[in-house]
């Protein structure tokens, strides 16, 4: 138990508070001393708190100018590689463009290669003269067919003079005999001839060409053909029609599927059974589009055509009769080469137009 405290009015209640007051004096000023410490601490850590908070800022600054040049430069980068993507992707398409233009130039020279060995084989002499054209190109020897009317007469002179004295004259009185006579007119013969043909041709997947075939009756030679390229084991399959070209000595075989032609055509020679084996050449069959047309009209030199001829007598007697006037030279005639005559009321009759060698110009 602690001991009473003496009364404040005594002296020794007054040294005991003296005693008292001093303590708690002491302890107040140590107390102070530990506030002030603390509070030190205190403006010490503020102060650094201060510092790190003004390093923090200044390296966020930092950063985020960093990261906004960063982001400039991926954004730069990445435009940069949008223009190269675009860039390579216009490559691309000019890469496609030429290789489909190679494909289609490779397909065309392939085409160009079945074109090739579709010909048959034939012995040419070359008399014509060389250049430097890039397209190939051929001479044609045109063959008009001409329309006739009834009453019409085609007359060709060996000499164009001739013919050109007539024309010049126009009118001619024919002399008949007893007492009679007619009136023919004289006019030029125009045919409308092909100046420039060009021909697309491709290849037929159905049909093949057989050439190199052997004399003998086209009934026969068909009926062989079709059997011999019907049998599977030969290579053939169903055939829909086999057929002879004219004046060409080839046949058109047609099959019903689309794949049996080329494998035939690249094996090309075939031994058929006609009746003895004989060795045949199979090739692609062309199909041909005409893909541009231009036309000339060319006036026959020697031709003309004779018209308003009355039907009068027989048809070959008034023949002989026009063809011994246009001969005379006291007509202004001269030899003739070909005489063709229609009479009034017949259907119309086609004369056939061929030019030929330039040494000896014919009309036929």
């Amino acid at each position: 138990m602690e001991s009473p405290q003496p009364p404040e009015d005594t002296l020794e209640g007054i040294a005991a508070l003296i005693t008292s007051n001093k303590k708690r004096y002491e302890q107040l000023v140590q107390e102070q001393k530990e506030l002030a410490a603390c509070r030190d601490d205190r403006r010490d850590l503020t102060q650094q708190f201060k510092e790190r908070f003004a390093k923090g800022t200044a390296a966020l600054k930092e950063d985020q100018r960093s990261y906004r040049d960063q982001l400039e430069n991926e954004t730069a980068r990445l435009n940069a590689m949008k223009v190269q993507e675009s860039e390579l992707m216009k490559e691309i398409q000019r890469v496609k463009a030429a290789l489909k233009e190679e494909e289609e130039l490779n397909n065309y020279l392939k085409q160009q290669t079945e074109v090739f060995a579709a010909v048959p084989e034939k012995n040419v002499v070359f008399k014509g003269s060389t250049g430097e054209d890039a397209d190939a190109t051929f001479e044609m020897n045109p063959r008009v067919v001409y329309p006739m009317e009834g009453g019409t007469a085609l007359i060709t002179f060996e000499e164009e003079v001739v013919a050109t004295k007539i024309l010049t004259r126009k009118k001619h009185q024919v002399d008949l005999g007893s007492d009679c006579s007619i009136t023919v007119e004289a006019r030029p013969v125009q045919l409308m001839v092909p100046k420039l043909v060009e021909i697309d041709s491709e290849v037929c997947s159905q049909r093949i060409l057989i050439s190199n075939l052997p004399k003998m009756d086209i009934v026969p030679l068909l009926d062989k053909l079709e059997i011999h390229f019907s049998k599977k084991k030969n290579g053939g399959g169903e055939v829909d029609t086999c057929e002879m070209l004219p004046d060409s000595g080839t046949v058109v075989l047609t099959f019903l599927e689309n794949n049996i032609a080329r494998g035939l055509t690249d094996k090309e020679y075939h031994e058929v059974q006609l009746p003895q084996k004989h060795r045949v050449r199979v090739t692609p069959f062309l199909n041909g589009k005409i893909t541009n047309l231009k036309t000339k009209m060319l006036v026959c030199p020697r031709t003309l055509l004779l018209t308003q001829i009355p039907d009068v007598m027989e048809q070959e007697t008034l023949q002989d009769l026009l063809e011994i006037h246009f001969q005379k030279s006291s007509n202004g005639g001269g030899e003739i080469e070909a005489f063709l005559y229609n009479p009034l009321g017949q259907q119309s009759i086609s004369a056939l137009f061929e030019s030929v060698s330039p040494k000896r110009k014919k009309e036929k």
